[in-house]
């Protein structure tokens, strides 16, 4: 964490504009690259706050992730998109931004502005919240739950 913090401290005294997002990122689809790319539009550098393990499994269950969190972290820190990624582990990513003070904090507009946590830490600190119109119908879960219906157990288990 000191790492990020001292490379955002630099950027931000250089006069960059640092944004952030946060999310689980499990099973990378076309809706995480849009947010990703729309966000990094939004400053000069994007991090995102990638949750951990063991904190999806308290908001989504024992089933997630389905992508274990070093795997998902080296899949969005290949996206030119993104230059960093920071794991965490809390419920909410506000303890990161209390640390990373981003100007901007993008999240995805299936909330409305008044049901993000993070909007108080984040404008107390000088940013400000910005929502990303999320692509309608596309989702882990829904991505999950259509390969669920295309195949059977047996039909997935056969083919390698």
């Amino acid at each position: 964490m000191r790492e990020i913090l001292e490379i955002v401290e630099k950027a931000r005294k250089s006069g960059k504009k640092i944004v952030t997002t946060n999310g689980c990122f499990d099973i990378l689809h076309v809706g995480h690259v849009r947010l990703l790319e729309f966000s990094k539009g939004l400053g000069d550098m994007l991090v995102v706050g990638l949750n951990s393990d063991s904190s999806i499994k308290r908001i989504k269950g024992n089933k997630r992730p389905i992508v274990n969190e070093m795997e998902r972290a080296s899949m969005l820190a290949s996206l030119s998109a993104v230059d960093y990624v920071v794991l965490f582990d809390e419920p909410t990513s506000i303890p990161l931004l209390e640390k990373i003070r981003p100007h901007v904090h993008v999240k995805g507009s299936d909330r409305k502005m008044h049901e993000i946590v993070e909007r108080e830490t984040v404008e107390q600190n000088g940013g400000r919240v910005i929502l990303f119109n999320i692509v309608s119908g596309v989702s882990t879960t829904n991505l999950i739950n259509r390969i669920l219906e295309l195949y059977d157990r047996k039909e997935l288990s056969v083919r390698v």
